[in-house]
């Protein structure tokens, strides 16, 4: 592990175990010491979000009205194990199909890992490094790909931009003022993907506190002429000039990205 000033909190004092990837090794779980976040929370269509989770094993988990959950994320991690880095990321909520998933599915959220069956399938994850692209393929088989990617925040107003990889224009953004709100918990997190055979769900403990607010001007934008599957599917959840219902934002999130662990076959 990287030395830090964090190396005396204790939530950062977790044992470590080795890991080679193709940019050199790196410790699980990664440890995320001073970061940022921009979530934007959208309800879409159901059938148009299980079209995007290709798992077997997984079922798209319907939130009010019978839709569907989509996160849209933006991430500046400004001190990492793995150094600094910027990161997008779309995912839609699912659970383990049988698996038993409340009537009122945010109430989850609120219960421990060990007791959460519902997670989130990510189906993009754009970042800015080579080491955060090949960590994310190489130990959970997440969908990276390297491109600019930018941050900027300034109290209720926030720009995010994911930049396409080919042409260099904007492939998505997410900017605009967000509305009141009140000061609310980091929630902890459960990620599902598969690596090579087996269904791996990874637990995400985060630390920090957030504010979760209305979404007032906050809007997202897709490249109308953009090829790139990343605007594919974005278009395809009916996203593109979207407002989302509610927003989260953070400059004080740390967290602990672990090892995923094989679910095993119902």
């Amino acid at each position: 592990m990287t030395p830090s000033p964090w190396n005396q909190d204790i939530f950062f004092q977790y044992p470590v175990t080795p890991f080679q990837t193709s940019c050199g090794e790196i410790d699980l779980p990664i440890l995320y010491f001073d970061c940022s976040i921009a979530m934007a929370l959208f309800l879409v269509d159901l059938d148009k979000a299980a079209t995007l989770v290709q798992d077997p094993e997984l079922a798209v988990v319907p939130f009010a009205g019978g839709k569907a959950m989509v996160g849209v994320a933006f991430y500046e991690y400004r001190r990492t194990a793995i150094a600094p880095y910027n990161e997008a990321g779309i995912a839609i909520a699912v659970a383990p199909k049988g698996a038993a998933v409340p009537t009122m599915p945010w109430l989850s959220y609120l219960r421990p890992l060990d007791k959460n069956p519902l997670g989130f399938h990510v189906v993009d994850l754009p970042v800015t490094t080579d080491a955060a692209c090949a960590a994310g393929k190489e130990v959970w088989g997440y969908p990276k790909f390297v491109t600019p990617i930018r941050f900027q925040r300034q109290g209720r107003q926030f720009t995010g931009i994911v930049t396409d990889p080919v042409d260099q224009s904007d492939l998505i953004r997410v900017d605009g003022c967000a509305g009141l709100g009140v000061a609310g918990p980091l929630l902890d997190l459960v990620l599902y993907s598969r690596l090579d055979g087996p269904l791996l769900r990874t637990l995400v403990n985060t630390r920090g506190g957030a504010e979760m607010r209305l979404p007032g001007s906050l809007r997202l934008h897709v490249s109308s002429t953009s090829r790139h599957p990343m605007a594919q599917r974005l278009r395809a959840l009916g996203l593109d000039g979207a407002k989302p219902f509610c927003a989260s934002m953070s400059d004080r999130l740390q967290l602990r990205l672990n090892a995923g662990a094989p679910v095993p076959s119902r």
